[in-house]
């Protein structure tokens, strides 16, 4: 009986070793791509989304005064003038279709204006 158990066992390491063998290697010639490790994302308090934080403040066309608007890049005191003269406005593209402002220099500051209405 002992020599039974003996020979299971060898066979069993045997059948393992067999096993161990056959199993197939990915080949070398193919390369395995891990994804990189991603750093956990990290919060701050004091952090704040650049959206929120405007770098220049927008100027109100509706109730800007002359010396306000006059800041504006291609605006002179005849344009603060009719700018002020024209109101009000519903919205900042009525300067142009109302003649106030060329297309080139509505272009150059209409990231800075805004029309708030009443």
């Amino acid at each position: 009986m002992l020599k039974t158990l003996m020979l299971a066992a060898a066979l069993g390491l045997a059948g393992t070793a067999a096993m161990a063998q056959t199993v197939t290697q990915p080949s070398t010639t193919t390369p395995t791509t891990r994804p990189a490790p991603t750093a956990p994302a990290t919060t701050t308090p004091s952090a704040t989304p650049a959206a929120t934080t405007p770098a220049v403040q927008l100027i109100d066309i509706n109730s800007a005064t002359e010396a306000e608007l006059r800041v504006l890049p291609g605006i002179g005191e005849a344009r603060a003038k009719a700018i002020i003269a024209g109101r009000p406005y519903r919205g900042k593209d009525e300067l142009v279709r109302k003649n106030i402002l060329t297309q080139g220099v509505y272009d150059g500051i209409q990231a800075r204006i805004i029309a708030r209405q009443r």
